[in-house]
C-alpha cells in the first residue's frame, strides 16, 4: 500500500472526501432549484401535483441537513476506502431521488400527479434506501454520537421504512398526501431538536 509522504490527519481526509460529496450535493440541489423555477416559470405548462412539490421540499431540506450533519465526520479516528465509497453512494442516491422527482422532461404524462404516481416504485425504494444509508452513517459515527438520539431514532427508522413499503404499493392521494405533509413536519422538528448545533 502506498502511504502519502507526510501522515494526514482525520479532518485532512474529511475535507478531500467532502469536496467530492460536495459536487454530488450540488448538483442535486441544483436540479431540484431548476424545477421549481420552472413551475414558476412557466405555471400554465404542466399541472402541478402538492404531493410532489412536498417531497421536493424535503428533499431540498433532506440535502441541506445530510451536507451539515456529516461534519462529524471530521472526528472519524480512521478512515477507509470502504467508508469514502459508502458515502460517495450516499450522495448519488440522494442525487438519483432529485433527478425522480425532475426528470429531463414529462411529455409522457398528463401533469406531476400523474407522473409521480406512475414512478413511485422508483422514488419510494430508493428513499427506503437512504433510511438504511443513515442508519448504517450513524453507526460509523460511533455509539456516542447514535445515543444522542435515544430510543426515537430506532423506532424512526422502521417507521419510515413501512411507509415507503405503503407508498410504493398505494396510489391512494390521501395517504400520499397524509406521508409527505407530515414526513416534512417530523424532519424540521427532528433536525430543530437533534442538530441545531454540531457541538
Amino acid at each position: 500500500m502506498i502511504m502519502p509522504p507526510h501522515p494526514l490527519t482525520s479532518p485532512d481526509i474529511f475535507q478531500h472526501v467532502r469536496m467530492i460529496m460536495g459536487m454530488v450535493v450540488g448538483l442535486s440541489v441544483t436540479r431540484l432549484l431548476t424545477g421549481l423555477v420552472r413551475i414558476i416559470q412557466h405555471p400554465s405548462q404542466t399541472r402541478i401535483y402538492p404531493v410532489h412539490i412536498g417531497w421536493v421540499l424535503t428533499l431540498l431540506l433532506m440535502l441541506m441537513h445530510f451536507w451539515w450533519w456529516e461534519l462529524w465526520l471530521t472526528e472519524l479516528p480512521v478512515w477507509r476506502f470502504e467508508t469514502y465509497l459508502f458515502l460517495i453512494l450516499y450522495a448519488i442516491i440522494l442525487f438519483f431521488l432529485s433527478a425522480f422527482l425532475f426528470p429531463d422532461s414529462i411529455s409522457d404524462y398528463t401533469g406531476y400527479e400523474d407522473f409521480f404516481i406512475s414512478r413511485r416504485k422508483w422514488f419510494f425504494s430508493f428513499f427506503a434506501l437512504t433510511v438504511m444509508f443513515d442508519l448504517i452513517d450513524t453507526l460509523i459515527k460511533g455509539p456516542a454520537h447514535y445515543a444522542l438520539f435515544s430510543i426515537e431514532y430506532w423506532f424512526r427508522v422502521p417507521v419510515y421504512l413501512v411507509l415507503c413499503g405503503i407508498a410504493i404499493m398505494s396510489t391512494n392521494r390521501r395517504f400520499h398526501m397524509a406521508f409527505v405533509s407530515v414526513g416534512l413536519l417530523y424532519e424540521v422538528s427532528w433536525i430543530v431538536r437533534h442538530f441545531e448545533t454540531l457541538s
